[in-house]
């Protein structure tokens, strides 16, 4: 492929983390949709890339990388019909401002606002919320650069549509989506500290539903769950338990309120986290953990992320506690959620509520891959699913056991890109395909 204008060199490119340096020999950030048609359409192969924060090898390519930054930053608000129309490469922080001042709101947002539109929904990140889908869910129609150059949009029930929202870049460049949105909502949050895990085993659907968005955060050095992050839509009742303070329990479940602000990691500063204590403020600022105004670390870290059904989730907690002398070692910290199931073939959470147990790694590879090995080889009675942009050890042999959409997702691929222009080396292992198309 020529260099066309825009096109940067990309070898010395990395991922957020840096623990991913790209291959591509070109980068282009095309400012409109016509020269971005014309780039794909000149390309052999090509990945998008979107905000960097996928972990593993997802984004990398021998070819060309296209990113969609460049394109005009465009929101375009439909009230009356509680809609969005945003450019793919936004990131969340650069649109749910306009969302809240319009009076309208996303049901729910990722941990942290600093990641890209299309690449989140392309991965099928979430938030959490025992009755809140993953943010793919949102979407109700893209419009994406197909391997030719043209342009397609997909709209809710057309064929391929489930296939097209969560499709890991094999399917074309999302230039822009279509979101249903929710009348805006404030958000208080609190913090509680020292759940114990046999209370948590025991009463497990209570602990992920007690409010509107539930994190647990854990290093699995001991069986508790060191901090519990509660966030609560306003008007939704306060879970009741004895010794209120304020607002708010003084103890729940056996769980302190924390004193003051906390960072999930202990030590970090909490100023980089989003408000608690309670203090009532919008949805986008209160459900991701971090503010966008501060970049929530210094990438030093690798993250790994699992989904089982949540019936299955007290005894998922109860096999990685059996490995929690592998885990503890290299973890900085865990985090435990609840997602609720979607029809979108490729969603981890598809067709099943799900528990995500998250892991926030030491950025040590070869030091965490025991861990990872025996953290999938614990989880693998539950039909585990890893997160699509992190690290994980499953290949594509059991991967394809996993989704019953799965061939149907491929006889889509086949359809949009015959030629295998969007397929990568890591694709490739999770569809059982050849590179060449």
């Amino acid at each position: 492929m020529r260099p066309t204008p825009g096109a940067t060199p990309a070898a010395s490119r990395a991922n957020w983390a840096g623990n991913i340096v790209f291959r591509a020999a070109r980068l282009h950030t095309p400012a409109t949709v016509e020269a971005l048609r014309a780039t794909v359409a000149a390309g052999d192969r090509v990945r998008v890339l979107g905000s960097g924060h996928s972990f593993n090898a997802l984004a990398d390519t021998t070819g060309d990388l296209v990113s969609v930054a460049g394109l005009p930053a465009t929101v375009d608000i439909d009230a009356e019909a509680r809609a969005a129309e945003v450019s793919g490469g936004l990131r969340f922080a650069g649109f749910t401002a306009a969302l809240h001042r319009a009076g309208l709101a996303l049901h729910n947002l990722g941990s942290l606002p600093h990641i890209s539109l299309a690449g989140a929904c392309a991965t099928g990140t979430h938030g959490s919320g025992a009755g809140n889908g993953s943010i793919a869910t949102a979407v109700r129609a893209l419009e994406l650069v197909t391997a030719d150059g043209s342009s397609l949009t997909l709209e809710r029930g057309d064929e391929g549509f489930d296939g097209a929202v969560v499709s890991l870049g094999a399917l074309g460049v999302v230039t822009r989506a279509t979101l249903d949105l929710v009348p805006s909502f404030d958000v208080r949050q609190w913090v509680y500290e020292g759940l114990r895990g046999a209370v948590l085993r025991e009463r497990f659907d209570e602990v992920l539903t007690a409010a509107y968005s539930v994190s647990l955060f854990t290093r699995w050095r001991a069986d508790e769950i060191e901090q519990v992050w509660l966030k609560q839509r306003v008007g939704d009742p306060v879970p009741a338990t004895e010794g209120t303070t304020g607002d708010a329990p003084g103890t729940w479940l056996g769980a302190r309120l924390a004193d003051g602000p906390r960072h999930p990691v202990p030590g970090m500063d909490p100023a980089h986290c989003t408000v608690q204590g309670g203090e009532t403020g919008p949805w986008h600022e209160r459900l991701p953990h971090f503010r966008a105004q501060f970049t929530p670390s210094n990438g030093d870290e690798l993250q790994s992320e699992y989904f089982v059904a949540r019936e299955d989730g007290p005894a998922a907690y109860e096999a990685l506690r059996a490995v929690a002398d592998r885990i503890a070692p290299v973890l900085q910290v865990g985090e435990i959620r609840a997602v609720a199931a979607t029809g979108l073939w490729l969603d981890p959470a598809h067709g099943r509520d799900s528990v995500a147990f998250h892991f926030t790694w030491v950025q040590d590879l070869e030091a965490v891959t025991p861990a990872l090995a025996a953290i999938e080889e614990a989880l693998a009675p539950f039909a585990v699913r890893p997160h699509w942009g992190k690290v994980f050890l499953m290949g594509g042999d059991r991967l394809r056991e996993l989704y019953p959409r799965f061939d149907d997702f491929r006889a889509l691929a086949a359809r949009l890109d015959p030629e295998g222009v969007f397929r990568n080396e890591l694709t490739c292992d999770f569809f059982g395909w050849e590179l060449g198309g």
